[in-house]
């Protein structure tokens, strides 16, 4: 015999909110307050009463009069005594690790179902949040085109480098980029402050003309490097997760990038869950480490090789070849990209975007939609 579920209920007790929830679990709360200074509501403050109207819970201000109200899904999720809900702060996002094989079957989202609303943009989100990159099939080999397209995610961040960039290997800037020569894999940017110490976020990629030979892409799926380190060499896990090095950008005659603060470990991860949250590795842009104690200079250069073999295994290094047409967006905290040398003429144009405003467009895209179900 069943009996049906007790209603929510909500009662006040020593200036807190005790609320029951259907399924008789319960949590207690203090006030919400965001628009006024809170160093203006006595310590003393009680609600006079609380009271449940459907699926919100309505409480009862007496000087001044003012009825706060919560939704009860929204109590569930934000509770902490006890916590019913695990929070969306902690919560690991869900990633795919992946190797060279992923060149097989490449995350793509087609041009046309991106620009026309937001289930392709939300496609493309997607691949970029969970495999650390996306590809664009069918985008129109033009400038124009492109940019609109990579302000699709977010608005473009400016650089010494410009803002959308259209470069060839003419060494406009001191930069290997700028060059035909190899580049081993790595993450851009480990010498700015985007904004406490951090790179910029994604990197978008489009190939607009080849007349030569070589120049194929290469990709790492950086955090899938980094759990075999965390396996196979624990000490040196923990060692490029503990010591600090810097980064410096000094090719142009006017400008030196340094960060701020100017010492960051390559890997970083999240305390709570481990998981991992950032690689910050360019050897080329690599400065000095006379600030590191002989000990400490010895092994990280021990672990900088059992870090710099894995990213070379044949097993982690997805190659292809970009041809014009296919865009590429990066997820340069995770996915560490490179080339191989090349001849002749190579025209490539992109942009940088932020952390913040890629995670806000991730939310309100592939989420709820609505700021308010994420805090």
């Amino acid at each position: 015999m069943s009996s049906a579920a007790a209603p929510s209920a909500a009662l006040l007790d020593s200036g807190r909110l005790h609320v029951r929830f259907a399924d008789g679990s319960h949590a207690a709360f203090i006030t919400k307050q965001r628009l006024i200074d809170t160093t203006k509501i006595p310590i003393d403050i009680r609600p006079s009463a609380a009271t449940v109207h459907g699926d919100n819970v309505a409480i009862e201000w007496s000087d001044p009069a003012h009825t706060s109200v919560f939704s009860l899904a929204w109590l569930r999720q934000h509770s902490y005594d006890p916590k019913l809900s695990e929070s969306p702060l902690t919560r690991p996002r869900d990633l795919t690790l992946w190797g060279a094989s992923l060149v097989e079957n490449l995350p793509t989202t087609p041009y046309e179902a991106i620009m026309a609303g937001d289930d392709g943009l939300r496609d493309w989100l997607n691949n970029i949040d969970r495999f650390g990159l996306g590809f664009v099939s069918g985008v129109p080999a033009n400038p124009k085109d492109t940019e609109i397209l990579a302000r699709r995610i977010s608005f473009i961040r400016e650089s010494h480098y410009g803002g959308f960039w259209d470069f060839s290997p003419n060494l406009e800037h001191g930069d290997t980029a700028y060059t035909t020569i190899a580049l081993p894999a790595h993450t851009d940017t480990t010498y700015f402050t985007d904004p406490i110490g951090a790179q910029l976020s994604l990197q978008f990629f489009h190939l607009l003309e080849h007349r030569g030979k070589g120049g194929e892409s290469l990709y790492v799926d950086g955090f899938r490097v980094a759990e075999q380190l965390r396996e196979r060499k624990p000490w040196a896990f923990e060692a490029l997760s503990r010591i600090q090095i810097t980064a410096h950008a000094a090719g142009d005659e006017h400008t030196l990038m340094q960060p701020t603060p100017a010492l960051f470990t390559i890997l970083r991860s999240d305390p709570t869950t481990g998981q991992m949250l950032q690689i910050r590795f360019n050897n080329d842009d690599r400065s000095v480490i006379d600030h590191l104690s002989a000990d400490d200079v010895r092994t990280f250069y021990a672990a900088l090789r059992e870090w710099t073999l894995l990213l070379r295994a044949k097993d982690n290094e997805l190659w292809t070849q970009l041809l014009p047409g296919t865009a590429v967006m990066v997820d340069n905290w995770r996915v560490l990209h490179g080339r191989a040398e090349f001849s002749g003429f190579r025209r490539l144009v992109g942009s940088y975007h932020g952390w913040d405003d890629y995670r806000s467009r991730v939310k309100m895209v592939c989420g709820a939609g609505r700021a308010k179900d994420f805090i």
